[in-house]
């Protein structure tokens, strides 16, 4: 059963055509809504509403994916501004929340006290979950802890607290909030902030604090922290039910509320749908299309069913026999969790209209095209779609969460919850604390339990690892989360936080493998219902090598570790005068006190 937590308060903002603001004339007063249970959960539920992650679309200026060509930011690309990357420090929610708290702690009694600590326990988590994303961004911010009179225009100016203060009070928020919250909610209630949830956070937090970004002495108190946060948050979801799901790594987002799922965001149709136009394939969307494409280093991320690593010298790809025996390596006895998350050409896609005109199937292989005495890449569907899908487009799209019952009628009706924490997380996040405080056995523990679940053959019970040194699994943790969560929004923040830009500037462009017909006269009598899988069709392609799928010299990986945080945007100094700009931008506030 699907519910979604969030509707009722909508509802609620929507009678009267007003909103519950805080000097609301419509037909809602302030004053009832803090005398009737069901409109302060409203209350609560519109915060949910305005705060609940949903499934990201970020892939583009990581290794992970591109979207169109030329679409590479500023950021990667190296080129610095205030004006290009300021962040604005919207207090808005942050203001919500603490006019929420501060009547729940002086106004509201028609709660009783387990009631009203569970509200607090969630809308403290919520202050927590914006403050971080605010500090992991810039660093230091105001903390405001109480809701503002706006009429006291002084008091509104203030200054940036220390980085090491905000993590302070995000931990003590998460920590009184554990402490209110239950262990898990009735099935009326599925998706509401759990203490489960409230620990999985903290771990996260901590991990990041202890980082090298935040902590580039690498203070190791930081990191047995962050090691005792992730840990009991491993041993307490695991004594509620929680755990790796069991299943294939792909039904992970198609059955819903299974054991892995720590904090969700519930889509559905008509009520709170996903419009997932912009992760298909042009042919098969509307309205926008072709993000999240995957590139030349997350498909060679993946490893082989037994675990080792897939090695592809681009340099012999001109000898047939390579080629054709990288080909059969890269489509077959791949790491399950690869043609689960990857949609390959040559493959299905999954949607209810894997067919095209004449019973075709999307096939975004290649031809060549000979044009003025050059050549370029088409697709070999473009002439049996009449679209333009050519050359400098990567090919490989987005698979992971994607709604199968979709149509291109229906892109926008997709329900396909958003897990944004999962107990994978938790468990590698307790991992990789384990070995950075040199707990070996349970930091390559942890990286067998996920490669178990992901359906790598054990072979000697390693499932491929072969590290045993810190800084070896240290990269396999690097390259591990790379492919667990990929799409999943975690990758621009973990090289972040691991201060390893030079992953995406050795890179330097945006490359890819094309499966290119060998002779494009077998396109007449083409079978589009084969499929890669079959040795046969294999052989009537070979890869070709694009080293820059962008096909400009300015789009390229360029980026500095100096500006690992962000400035601070130029309005919002020039509005608070006690606001400092960050040092790396020209100001004198450290991010790292």
């Amino acid at each position: 059963m699907k519910k979604n937590i969030l509707l009722l308060g909508l509802l609620l903002l929507g009678m009267g055509s007003c909103s519950l603001d805080y000097e609301n004339t419509g037909a809602i007063s302030p004053d009832n809504v803090w005398s009737n249970k069901i409109m302060i959960d409203g209350f609560l539920n519109d915060i949910y509403g305005r705060m609940n992650p949903e499934w990201p679309r970020n892939a583009n200026n990581t290794d992970e994916g591109m979207n169109i060509p030329g679409q590479m930011s500023d950021f990667a690309r190296g080129i610095y501004t205030v004006e290009g990357q300021g962040q604005k420090l919207d207090y808005g929610n942050i203001d919500k929340i603490n006019f929420f708290l501060d009547k729940l702690d002086n106004e509201v009694t028609v709660l009783d006290e387990t009631e009203k600590k569970q509200m607090k326990g969630q809308a403290l988590f919520w202050r927590a979950w914006d403050y971080f994303g605010k500090v992991n961004t810039v660093g230091g911010v105001p903390l405001i802890l109480h809701f503002q009179n706006i009429q006291d225009v002084p008091s509104l100016f203030v200054s940036r607290n220390s980085t090491s203060e905000c993590f302070d009070q995000i931990v003590k928020d998460l920590d009184e909030a554990i402490s209110y919250l239950p262990d898990s909610w009735g099935a009326d209630d599925y998706g509401r902030i759990d203490k489960g949830a409230a620990m999985a956070l903290k771990g996260r937090i901590l991990l990041y604090y202890a980082s090298p970004m935040f902590n580039p002495n690498n203070d190791a108190t930081r990191w047995q922290t962050a090691y005792k946060a992730n840990k009991d948050a491993v041993d307490f979801l695991k004594s509620v039910g929680k755990g790796l799901y069991e299943g294939k790594f792909e039904d992970i987002w198609y059955d819903e509320q299974n054991c892995e799922v720590i904090m969700v965001n519930q889509f559905y149709y008509p009520d709170h749908a996903l419009d997932q136009k912009n992760i298909r394939p042009q042919p098969l969307s509307r309205d926008g299309a072709d993000d999240n494409q995957a590139i030349l280093s997350l498909l060679m991320a993946y490893p082989k069913i037994d675990g080792s690593k897939l090695e592809l010298d681009v340099n012999r790809l001109s000898d047939p026999a390579y080629n054709e025996q990288f080909m059969t390596d890269f489509y077959t006895n791949r790491d399950p969790r690869f043609h689960a998350t990857i949609f390959c050409p040559g493959t299905v896609y999954p949607t209810k209209e894997p067919l095209l005109n004449g019973g075709k199937r999307y096939w975004n292989t290649w031809k060549i095209v000979p044009i003025d005495g050059d050549i370029m890449y088409g697709s070999m569907i473009d002439d049996e779609l009449n679209t333009n899908i050519g050359g400098g487009k990567s090919g490989y799209f987005q698979k992971k969460g994607v709604d199968i019952n979709l149509t291109k009628a229906t892109i926008d009706q997709a329900e396909t919850d958003w897990i944004e924490i999962r107990f994978a997380e938790v468990l590698m996040n307790y991992g990789e604390c384990a070995n950075e405080l040199g707990k070996t056995d349970e930091a390559l523990d942890v990286l067998y339990q996920i490669r178990k679940r992901a359906g790598i053959l054990s072979g000697t019970g390693h499932y491929g690892i072969t590290a045993t040194s810190q800084e070896d699994i240290r990269e396999v943790y690097v390259n591990e989360r790379f492919i667990e969560f990929a799409y999943e929004g975690r990758r621009w923040n973990d090289l972040r936080r691991w201060k390893r830009y030079d992953i995406l500037n050795k890179m330097k462009h945006r490359s890819i493998l094309y499966p290119v017909i060998k002779d494009n006269a077998n396109i007449e009598n083409f079978d589009w219902t084969s499929d890669m899988s079959d040795s046969a069709v294999r052989k009537m392609f070979r890869f070709d090598y694009i080293e820059n799928l962008d096909r400009t010299e300015t789009d390229f990986f360029n980026l500095n570790e100096k500006y690992m945080f962000y400035p601070i945007h130029k309005e919002v100094i020039d509005r608070n005068s006690k606001i400092e700009q960050n040092k790396e931008w020209g100001g004198t506030f450290d991010p790292l006190n």
